[in-house]
């Protein structure tokens, strides 16, 4: 019988034990996958952003479509200008106070080509198509949208954003866990998941996890 006993009680505190060390593991292990995870979506989009800063460097604006995203960097094109001298003091002393005027004069020259998007932003072979998707997923696209918001200023300048929610690139993970870093993520950005730009208040297209 006391056999019987100290082999249920031995047991008993092994599957204690078990859960203890499961207790203390299991936030270490998502910690340790949500980091790795957020790690390739910051890089991901960060790369939308330099997409969009070079779209709108061309047009003007930002663009909520990464169907057209997507296409102006597989088929648009940069400038790229070749300076050759520069306005001098003498220059400026005998009337010219202009490069323009300077490269009209023939003092100095400009000369402009044009390179494609693809190879002036990005390393040759980047995956451009897998731009619109959240890495780790399948096939789960981030959400983008642009527009024009007014400043405090009364100046309209153009924002855009993108973003995935913790609950979707998160969602296999324990559920408990997410809902807690949410709320952590809220609290301390004011967005429960990863996000660069903002189309309601300009902030120069910063991620939230740079604040």
């Amino acid at each position: 019988m006391k056999t019987a006993l100290n082999i249920v009680f031995t047991v008993i505190i092994i599957v204690l034990i078990y859960f203890l060390i499961e207790s203390i593991m299991q936030p270490i292990r998502f910690n340790r996958e949500k980091d790795s995870r957020e790690t390739q979506i910051k890089e991901r989009l960060i790369d939308i952003r330099t997409a969009q800063e070079a779209f709108k460097s061309v047009k003007g604006y930002y663009t909520g479509s990464f169907d057209t995203l997507i296409t102006f960097l597989k088929t648009d094109s940069l400038p790229l200008v070749f300076k050759r001298g520069s306005l001098t003091d003498d220059m400026i002393a005998d009337g010219i106070t202009s490069e323009r005027e300077a490269v009209k004069k023939g003092l100095i020259s400009r000369d402009t080509s044009y390179i494609p998007v693809r190879d002036s932003i990005f390393k040759e072979g980047y995956p451009v198509d897998q731009l619109r998707f959240v890495p780790g997923t399948d096939n789960i696209e981030f959400q983008m949208s642009a527009a024009r918001v007014m400043t405090t200023s009364m100046v309209l300048v153009n924002v855009f954003e993108a973003y995935v929610l913790n609950d979707v690139f998160l969602s296999d993970l324990d559920r408990q866990l997410v809902v807690n870093y949410n709320e952590q993520r809220t609290k301390f950005t004011g967005f429960p998941g990863m996000k660069v730009g903002d189309v309601r208040v300009p902030n120069n297209n910063a991620g939230n996890w740079e604040d």
